[in-house]
Parts: C-alpha cells; structure tokens; sequence
C-alpha cells in the first residue's frame, strides 16, 4: 500500500513537470528524467522510505524554484544556472541513495 502511494506521489509529480516541459526544454527534460530515475528506484526496492521521501521533497522544491523563476515569462542565465546547479544535488543525491546498502523493506 505505502509503495503504491509512493509511486503515485512520484508520477503526480512527473505530471507536473511534464506540463511545463515544452517551456523550460533541457531544464524540465533533466527533471523528467531523474523523476523516472526515482520512480525506479522504488519499484526495484533500492529506495527506503526515508529516502524515497527526501528524493521527492527535493524534486518539488526544485519544481516550485522553476515556478519562480518563469513567473515573470522569462528564464535568464542566473535562474537557468540556479536551476542546473539544483539539478547536479538532486542527481547526485539519488545516484548516492540508489546504490547505498539500505533496501525496501
């Protein structure tokens, strides 16, 4: 039950993203693909909870920072950088926590 819930709370997630995809390009692109990154690492159990949660938290946070930055139409070289550099963590943060020694269980 709580891997369902898991699960749709990711893919709800990647609807999000995915809607804003044709505006933000290589920026919401990156995003789709670490969503599908964690959606994974539940299904094969190489995400715990606690890190399923972090990983989540991270990509809405980053989600809500490229609200922000597109409120005013535009995406200048500073908010493409703040961006970027956000997505470099978030990737690395689930690279670490998909190949650490904690399983599912």
């Amino acid at each position: 039950m709580k891997k369902a819930l898991a699960i749709t709370t990711v893919l709800a997630l990647m609807g999000m993203v995915t809607a804003q995809s044709a505006l933000a390009g290589r920026v919401a692109k990156r995003q789709v693909r670490q969503d599908k990154r964690i959606v994974q690492g539940v299904r094969s159990g190489e995400l715990a909870r606690g890190e399923t949660r972090h990983l989540v938290k991270q990509q809405h946070r980053i989600q809500h920072a490229k609200r922000q930055a597109w409120s005013d139409g535009t995406l200048n070289r500073k908010e493409k950088a703040g961006l970027e550099l956000r997505q470099d963590k978030a990737s690395a943060d689930i690279y670490r926590l998909k190949h650490n020694d904690r399983n599912r269980n």
